[in-house]
């Protein structure tokens, strides 16, 4: 190769470290935002890159304070939600990266984007802005990392997803109860919402709001991680006793069998489910 020859990769590498760059000055950012967040699914380590460059970080907070006073009154537009968003992907990139993840939560950055995950907006910009959050939170719990779920019980997040769960789009409502099957999964974060009654209940009145909802409307997907939840729940004694009680019909009748016929997994997990509450229904919950 002739010396005035670069390698695509050299080539792409110095164009990621000029946006990164271009980042901290407010006339280019916007560019470098939209840039960057098209390759943070091709460019090896973008997260340790942005993470350790100058005023980067400054930076993408101040994009997402900066829309702060659009959130109420509600007045955000499509393009301040796109270019939140797009501050937000490399805020996923950077939660989702090992070298990275650690030192983002003892920044404390998920706590700027509760805001987002506050608002009520049915609008597509506002939408679009909470998916996108729960997006960062739900690439934070992927992980499997003892020291997410010890931050994340330390912060609202379990109510917000609540609320999300119960109002939000399909979409949300999917990303959120992902975000509370994982944190249930952990020992750590079944065991703080089984510590009392009133937090049980908020959860289980959730769920069972969601199943009546989702007999109306079935969504494979979102039923997946719903069942999931009941499961996990019925891990522990005191909640294993109380589901006894309250577990909807629709999961104990057949009313969700067409919608889980090529689903063995969630299948399955119904199944456990019926023998952890030793519950012998009239029908099976999967024979239509």
């Amino acid at each position: 190769m002739s010396s005035t020859q670069q390698s695509p990769q050299i080539d792409t590498d110095a164009k990621v470290y000029q946006w990164i760059n271009e980042l901290a000055h407010p006339e280019t950012r916007e560019a470098a935002l939209l840039e960057l967040s098209k390759k943070r699914e091709s460019v090896i380590d973008l997260a340790p890159k942005l993470w350790h460059s100058f005023g980067t970080a400054a930076a993408l907070l101040q994009e997402i304070i900066n829309i702060y006073p659009s959130i109420n009154p509600a007045t955000l537009t499509a393009h301040q939600s796109n270019r939140v968003c797009n501050a937000l992907a490399l805020l996923q990139c950077v939660a989702s990266h090992p070298e990275t993840r650690s030192v983002f939560l003892q920044a404390q950055i998920p706590l700027f984007l509760y805001p987002f995950l506050h608002t009520t907006s049915k609008t597509r910009p506002f939408e679009y802005l909470r998916l996108t959050s729960l997006g960062v939170i739900g690439a934070l719990v992927k992980t499997d990392e003892q020291e997410v779920i010890t931050f994340l019980l330390t912060t609202e997040i379990i109510p917000l997803c609540l609320r999300i769960m119960e109002s939000g789009s399909e979409l949300s409502k999917t990303v959120a109860t992902f975000i509370l099957q994982k944190i249930l999964l952990d020992e750590s974060g079944l065991s703080y919402i089984c510590q009392t009654y009133e937090r049980f209940s908020h959860v289980a009145i959730i769920l069972g709001k969601m199943v009546i909802s989702l007999a109306k409307e079935p969504s494979a997907r979102l039923l997946k991680h719903v069942v999931r939840c009941y499961l996990r729940l019925s891990d522990n004694p005191r909640a294993r006793e109380a589901l006894r009680q309250c577990l909807p019909d629709q999961l104990r009748d057949s009313t969700f069998a067409s919608c889980l016929h090529d689903d063995k997994s969630t299948k399955h997990w119904l199944i456990s489910l019926m023998k952890n509450l030793e519950l012998n229904a009239g029908q099976s919950p999967l024979s239509s």
